[in-house]
């Protein structure tokens, strides 16, 4: 995608995928981040390396469960069967995992598969790395089923 409204629009397409499959599995949803952010405090965190700019997209609860998701669109490799996550978006994650634990993040990748910050690390701790060491590459069969994370979808009363 050549321009950022091209990509944030794509990714506020998953976004709201992830959002309703959230719904119709029985969580409450609502979108946080950057994505809510009015349009120059978004202009002044692309300026900058904050991880602040890698806020989660989505905090959702159900019951007295609470997770938080980072939406990632257009992951899944056009060559292989590896996802590509930026260093800087992991390494924002695992700050975030840690400073507000026990709440999990969660990365919903554009096919709907879902991983975490540390098996993101965990899984490429030892594997190839792109060129640049700017992306670590997953391979997809690491990933969650969406159900196996966030339940199956839940039944509609008549």
């Amino acid at each position: 995608m050549p321009n950022w409204e091209a990509r944030k629009a794509a990714g506020d397409r998953h976004e709201t995928r992830v959002m309703q499959a959230l719904q119709d599995r029985g969580w409450t949803v609502q979108a946080c981040g950057q994505g809510t952010y009015p349009a120059p405090v978004r202009d002044a965190l692309r300026r900058t390396r904050s991880a602040l700019r890698r806020f989660p997209d989505l905090i959702a609860a159900r019951g007295a469960d609470i997770v938080t998701i980072d939406a990632k669109d257009r992951m899944p490799s056009t060559h292989s069967d590896r996802y590509a996550i930026s260093t800087a978006t992991v390494n924002a994650g695992l700050l975030f995992t840690a400073t507000h634990a026990p709440t999990p993040l969660y990365y919903v990748l554009g096919d709907m598969k879902v991983l975490t910050p540390a098996e993101v690390l965990h899984y490429t701790l030892h594997a190839l790395r792109h060129q640049s060491g700017a992306y670590h590459l997953v391979s997809s069969h690491q990933a969650h089923s969406f159900d196996e994370v966030f339940g199956p979808k839940a039944e509609r009363a008549a």
